[in-house]
């Protein structure tokens, strides 16, 4: 493995949930540690499974793992890590400011947006040298910080004065008041990040073409601040072994070799590794030693009883609940990679397919909703929510509002604020906002962007919907707020996309908890891509077939009120005629 030749002190593993980067992060600090390296492995993931995978509890401390000489692990809390930080910012000021304001500091605190940095506060001690990472030879980072976090790093420290004075309106001045006095500790982070002599970037993906352009997109983003230090992981490729013996199995591999052919221009000078898909769920250190090695187990005839036929929900039979009610919002959510464009096209054709009226459309950046659907049909209408259009819209707002009243100082200062991630969340909540008011009249199904952006969305949702309960409550007044409708499960109905494994089922349990936090109970779960779905002959894919029963079972029997399950075509879902047969599996032909 290229990745893994010569590795220097720090090695950074990121990807979309179910690309596998928390298996080759694993597997990496294995093989490293079998080398006689001292190697700490740590997980920045909410969802994190890598005690799952060794089988022992680890938790936010340095826990030896006992049946690998040399290895340690850690798990960052991050919702620990978030009410650490917000006692370490709120508690000198308690019983010296009045009471409303320390709620009003606590509220701002209360977001996705300081989780995320908090997570980054602890996660930035491992990077500089202390005597807690001192005796490490290399630390492995199971995903990477995003842009966005780094973002917020690099903002001037004027900007916090400026809030502090009173003269600006910031959407994270909560999150960012504590930032001053890490700020230190934040410069050598980054510093470490952008050192290629120190530090590693390893971005995973699978062979599919959306998977690959959103890798792509984090490859610019990253590298524009300044980690330029990266190789690329193609994992799971179906191989040659097992295309003679299936159909499908065939169709997969060309699939996947076509979107190897039409990769991104900026990711084919990267260094490239390949991963064959293995037959075995990796769980456990054997299978963590066999999946950077090739060998050839993976085109072995198994014996294998039948897969057991799913007597599971198909997409249509929840488009048909959800088209008795004659309008209403529905809204796909979900971890990058599991295909949430995909469905959301395809339960808007089936909706248009009936004669319904349809208003399908995304906030999703990475999103290509014309592609998928390839063309019109009637009683559907496409939009897309772009997030640039949308907050230079806001910041030509604030600067001709708020602006007007300030000096060319505060001025500069407050487009300096606008410049920040977050302005962006309220950008794109505002045009959230104006196409939920559509679901009154029609049927409206959104694209949701990736877990995170949509947890920010959330947190601006709820706080508005606070801020006006505040003013309307104390007037008497009638009012009705988004997040009233999104939390009336007759206006909106919220399906959860997941994949028929262990991590990307666990990152939507994790999502499902974030929504039920706000109010919002998730309708249905909606497993994409199944290969047991699909009565695979080949003996690779009936293993892995067998190995989505339990998942499935687990989406059925504990997390789902109601589900369906769409199968992995032969045929990319692309083009209506398509989407229709993914919500009718029944109907693919050939």
């Amino acid at each position: 493995m290229r990745f893994l030749d010569q590795p220097p002190r720090f090695l950074f593993f990121t990807g979309k949930g179910g690309v596998g980067k928390t298996s080759i992060a694993c597997a990496t600090a294995v093989q490293l540690a079998a080398d006689g390296k001292q190697v700490l492995l740590v997980s920045t993931d909410p969802a994190s499974n890598v005690g799952q995978v060794f089988g022992i509890a680890i938790g936010n401390h340095i826990t030896a793992i006992p049946a690998v000489p040399n290895l340690s692990a850690l798990e960052i809390d991050p919702q620990g890590a978030a009410q650490a930080y917000r006692d370490r910012i709120v508690g000198p000021v308690r019983g010296v400011l009045p009471d409303a304001v320390v709620k009003g500091i606590e509220e701002q605190l209360s977001g996705a947006c300081t989780t995320e940095i908090a997570a980054f506060d602890e996660f930035t001690a491992l990077l500089i040298e202390s005597p807690l990472t001192a005796s490490f030879d290399h630390i492995i980072f199971d995903t990477a910080p995003t842009g966005h976090t780094i973002r917020l790093l690099q903002l001037p420290g004027a900007w916090s004065g400026f809030l502090e004075a009173g003269k600006g309106d910031a959407s994270c001045l909560g999150p960012l008041a504590g930032l001053e006095k890490q700020r230190v500790q934040y410069k050598a982070a980054v510093d470490a990040l952008a050192d290629p002599l120190r530090t590693r970037l390893v971005l995973v993906a699978r062979a599919q073409r959306a998977t690959l352009r959103e890798v792509a997109r984090t490859h610019e983003e990253l590298a524009a601040i300044g980690l330029s230090q990266q190789y690329l992981v193609i994992n799971g490729l179906l191989p040659q072994s097992a295309i003679a013996q299936d159909e499908l199995a065939a169709a997969i591999a060309q699939r996947e070799q076509q979107a190897l052919a039409a990769m991104p221009a900026v990711l084919q000078t990267l260094p490239t590794d390949t991963v064959a898909l293995k037959p075995f769920n990796l769980v456990g250190l054997d299978a963590l030693r066999r999946l950077l090695v090739d060998d050839n187990t993976a085109g072995e005839q198994v014996s294998l009883p039948p897969v057991a036929l799913l007597n599971a929900p198909s997409l249509s039979t929840l488009v048909d609940d959800i088209a008795a009610d004659g309008h209403g919002l529905v809204m796909l959510m979900g971890k990058g990679g599991v295909g949430k464009t995909t469905l959301a096209a395809a339960v808007a054709v089936e909706l248009a397919h009936r004669g319904l009226p349809v208003h399908l459309t995304t906030s999703d950046p990475a999103a290509h909703l014309t592609e998928t659907l390839e063309g019109s049909m009637p009683n559907l209408a496409v939009s897309r929510i772009d997030p640039h259009d949308e907050t230079e819209r806001y910041r030509k707002e604030v600067l001709a509002s708020k602006g007007a009243r300030l000096d060319a100082a505060g001025r500069a200062l407050l487009e300096e604020d606008l410049r920040s991630p977050c302005t962006e969340e309220i950008a794109v909540f505002q045009a959230f906002s104006r196409i939920i008011r559509e679901a009154g009249k029609k049927f409206v199904v959104m694209d949701t962007a990736p877990t995170g952006h949509t947890l920010l969305l959330l947190d601006a949702t709820g706080a508005y919907h606070r801020e006006v309960s505040r003013q309307m409550g104390s007037k008497g007044l009638h009012f009705t707020t988004p997040m009233m409708q999104l939390q009336d499960p007759k206006q909106t109905k919220v399906l959860l996309a997941t994949l028929a494994e262990t991590t990307p089922v666990l990152e939507a349990a994790n999502l499902q908890q974030d929504l039920r936090r706000a109010g919002i109970e998730p309708w249905a779960w909606v497993i994409n891509n199944s290969v047991a779905a699909s009565q695979p002959r080949a003996a690779l894919l009936r293993q892995r077939a067998q190995n989505e029963l339990k998942e499935i079972d687990a989406v059925a029997t504990h997390h789902a009120q109601r589900y369906a399950v769409v199968p992995l075509l032969k045929q990319e879902p692309i083009g209506v005629t398509r989407l229709l047969q993914l919500a009718n599996p029944a109907n693919e032909a050939g």
